[in-house]
């Protein structure tokens, strides 16, 4: 034999959970006026605890998993495109409870 066999397997290690933190309740809203015909999806009513910057943080993240362009007015995340499910998936993804659109 090879003396490999008689070495115990190793422990399993603790697997963080897959199910991400409660991040609290966002309304999706389709907008077209005012912006030249162009819809863009509007995520607004973060919780105030989320800042500023944890806000700007998930604008970008959002923008590379929808491959689309958007900014951040007033803590409301403007993503352009009429691209609604994507967006959906992205914020339950990260733990918030979606309504709206």
């Amino acid at each position: 034999m090879d003396g490999l066999s008689d070495v115990p397997p190793e422990p399993k290690q603790d697997v963080p959970s897959t199910t991400p933190a409660k991040m609290g309740r966002v309304v999706l809203r389709r907008e077209k006026a005012q912006r030249g015909g162009k819809t863009v999806v509007v995520v607004s009513d973060f919780e105030s605890r989320i800042s500023e910057a944890e806000i700007e943080d998930l604008a970008r993240k959002a923008r590379q998993a929808c491959g689309c362009g958007g900014t951040v007015r007033e803590r409301e995340i403007e993503l352009q495109g009429d691209n609604a499910p994507k967006v959906r998936t992205f914020f339950e993804g990260a733990g918030f409870r979606v309504a709206g659109v």
